[in-house]
């Protein structure tokens, strides 16, 4: 598929490796924020985007639930994208010369045991392929950045030390969002995912009383999460992904129940399961 993909960050982010493995024929577009990525695809100025939601490690991407029902775009596929940290230096410098490595937040937190057993000090960074741009352009051989390898092609850094995060199975899930949806496409497996956005009604054991009907049809719910809305305690929105299409008769009698127990749903997408996810 020719096209551009749209991801957040600077060239060589996790994002744009994610972009990379799963569409390496189309152009990666990068976005400063979430929402320039958002507003890329919707001004058709990209036909997909890249979005990270989960990583195995760290949890949730924070804000990207709230981003989504109002995004005005749909998830059309999932991707798990195995997040390998290595530490990156200008060429010619020795690991015992690196005093000191930047990064993102994140990043920095999931690399403690080789900073530690290496005496390196962390640096908080705005982001991951960004500390490789300042690294390569500051020239201090005590300076290194934690990033992918990419990030460092990209900058012309070499790679001091290889795959140096403290969890051997760290990964991000990213959803790929475009304008149009595609409900009728199935996967080469036939196993598709639904994610959708809902609210409860005001009554007592009303979520508990949705959630029925998804045990009932023996529907696979892998995430439900909740967050505030409006600004208000009360006003709360729930984000979940099953297993399914709604073409399926059981998913179909599952929503409906959902239904009767919500004031809102919306339909985010329907997209075949990543052969990753298992």
């Amino acid at each position: 598929m020719a096209g551009k993909i749209a991801f957040q960050g600077e060239p060589g982010a996790y994002s744009h490796q994610a972009c990379r493995e799963t569409h390496p024929d189309m152009e990666a577009v990068p976005c400063k924020t979430f929402e320039d990525v958002i507003e890329t695809v919707r001004g058709a100025r990209a036909d997909l985007a890249m979005l990270p939601v989960e990583n195995s490690t760290y949890g949730r991407v924070a804000d990207i639930h709230s981003l989504l029902p109002g995004s005005g775009l749909n998830i059309v596929a999932e991707a798990f994208v195995r997040v390998h940290i290595n530490l990156l230096a200008i060429p010619g410098t020795p690991l015992s010369q690196i005093k000191t490595a930047m990064s993102h937040t994140v990043l920095l937190g999931q690399c403690r045991d080789f900073l530690r057993e290496h005496g390196i000090q962390p640096l908080v960074g705005a982001d991951t392929a960004g500390s490789a741009k300042i690294v390569a352009e500051m020239k201090e051989p005590t300076l290194g950045a934690l990033a992918s390898e990419l990030a460092g092609e990209i900058h012309g850094l070499h790679v001091l030390a290889r795959h140096i995060e403290d969890h051997d199975k760290n990964t991000t899930r990213f959803l790929i969002m475009s304008r149009e949806p595609d409900f009728k496409r199935r996967g080469a497996s036939g196993r598709m995912m639904t994610s959708f956005v809902f609210r409860v009604r005001n009554i007592p054991a009303a979520l508990y009383k949705a959630m029925g009907g998804f045990a009932t049809n023996g529907i696979n719910m892998t995430k439900l999460e909740s967050y505030m809305v409006d600004g208000s305690f009360t006003a709360t929105q729930f984000y979940a992904d099953i297993e399914g299409h709604p073409d399926d008769r059981n998913v179909q009698l599952a929503l409906e129940e959902l239904d009767y127990f919500t004031t809102d749903m919306k339909l985010l997408g329907v997209y075949p399961a990543d052969p990753k996810r298992r």
